[in-house]
């Protein structure tokens, strides 16, 4: 890997770290952080494939009152790197996505950390809206994003510093109890992530939808894109049924269920 990768790899961490709280373009998100490291990189396909499994274990993730969710940003930075460095190609997925997990339950740590320090940054904005200087207000707010952004590049910078000979050599003396016994891990973690995920949005009205995707994934040999094109018809018509029972109640027969309503309109 050459210093114009390094360098561009560091800029996804920092945009990563600094969409952590931004929100704005989801440069965080794994998918999103992977697929951008995968293309400085050169290893596009590897990267893309964790990205995605590691998407599908943060759609779990979410702050809940004081409980921050793990960092999916330091998570999907490390992996991919470690990926990389790692040469191992697609095979080398199953374990970027076990050494995911920790990294991303130790970004917990930092965040603290930073977020400890942004208390500073907090009182100067104070100190600058009691003078009235709107520049100073926005110099400290850019100093605290950017700080959330370093809390991701710091990291990733120190990962890029260790040859990749002692990474390649690090993960092939894994014995294979070990490995595989993390292949299994990230598996389960996946699995658990979607079941969170779908434990919240599960409904009377939706759980037809999962049926039916669950079938076309499992019994045939469409493809993620025939998938995504039958799932966007199957929410249009959902939406359109939505609108019509929504419109046509027959004085007061809306239910809030689309089908019912359609249903008892017959």
């Amino acid at each position: 890997m050459n210093i114009i990768q390094m360098i561009l790899i560091v800029v996804v961490a920092f945009l990563a770290g600094m969409e952590g709280v931004l929100d704005e373009f989801e440069f965080h998100q794994p998918l999103v952080a992977c697929t951008l490291i995968g293309i400085v990189s050169g290893q596009l396909v590897p990267c893309i494939i964790l990205g995605g499994t590691l998407q599908m274990i943060a759609l779990g993730w979410a702050n809940i009152g004081a409980a921050v969710a793990p960092d999916a940003a330091l998570a999907s930075v490390a992996s991919a790197i470690i990926l990389v460095l790692g040469g191992q190609g697609t095979k080398g997925v199953d374990t970027a996505i076990a050494v995911a997990i920790p990294l991303a339950v130790a970004g917990l740590f930092l965040t603290m950390v930073v977020r400890t320090l942004s208390v500073v940054c907090v009182h100067q904005m104070d100190a600058a809206a009691e003078k009235g200087s709107f520049k100073g207000i926005e110099v400290w707010h850019i100093i605290a994003v950017c700080m959330q952004g370093l809390r991701i590049a710091i990291p990733a910078a120190a990962l890029l510093v260790i040859p990749a000979a002692t990474v390649q050599g690090f993960l092939e003396s894994m014995p294979a109890w070990l490995t595989d016994g993390m292949s299994i891990g990230g598996g389960m973690v996946v699995a658990v992530g979607y079941a969170m995920v779908i434990n919240m949005m599960a409904t009377a009205e939706v759980w037809p939808f999962f049926a039916i995707g669950f079938c076309l994934a499992a019994l045939s040999d469409l493809t993620l894109i025939a998938l995504g094109a039958i799932a966007v018809s199957l929410a249009l018509i959902y939406l359109k049924l939505a609108e019509s029972g929504g419109s046509s109640n027959g004085g007061g027969s809306n239910t809030g269920d689309p089908l019912g309503d359609i249903l008892n309109d017959y």
